[in-house]
């Protein structure tokens, strides 16, 4: 078990969320499914309470907690991206049924935002050269998916 994992809070649709990342992501599986006793407040005996399962290495809870709570872009899933066609694919997955953003943002059709990132901006960010970081930012700020060799572009100009 992790030190630190997030809890996802769903309105009754952890299972099918679940299902949903599971079938997008290559190393995902449910690693335990907890139903709900007598003291269910959302629904009945029996029905899904929580999902623990893992993405890329990472364990999450999902938590059929009912309507209490929303998602929001406050916090969101960072995903680093080694090529365009990674990045192409999670955006076009994660983004259907959801909302695109902006600067590679987007919100799913649950409602959990996400970062699909190409891994190759967070060297571009740390570079020494301020004016390398500001070209990059100016151009992530003009993209919702981000484009590698339009980074790229920026950051070599």
């Amino acid at each position: 078990m992790e030190k630190i994992s997030p809890c996802l809070w769903f309105n009754g649709r952890a299972e099918e969320a679940v299902n949903h990342y599971i079938s997008i992501f290559k190393n995902a599986r449910i690693k335990d499914i907890v139903p709900y006793g007598d003291t269910n407040p959302h629904g009945k005996t029996g029905s899904v309470m929580l999902i623990i399962f893992e993405i890329e290495g990472q364990e999450f809870m999902a938590l059929n907690g009912g309507a209490d709570f929303k998602f929001c872009p406050a916090i969101s899933l960072r995903i680093n991206c080694d090529t365009q066609k990674e990045v192409d694919r999670l955006w076009e997955k994660l983004s259907e049924g959801g909302k695109p953003g902006q600067c590679g943002w987007l919100e799913d059709k649950f409602g959990v935002s996400w970062q699909v990132t190409p891994s190759i901006i967070a060297d571009m960010m740390r570079d020494e050269v301020a004016a390398k970081r500001d070209k990059v930012m100016a151009a992530v700020l003009t993209m919702e998916k981000l484009d590698i060799e339009k980074l790229k572009e920026a950051y070599e100009s």
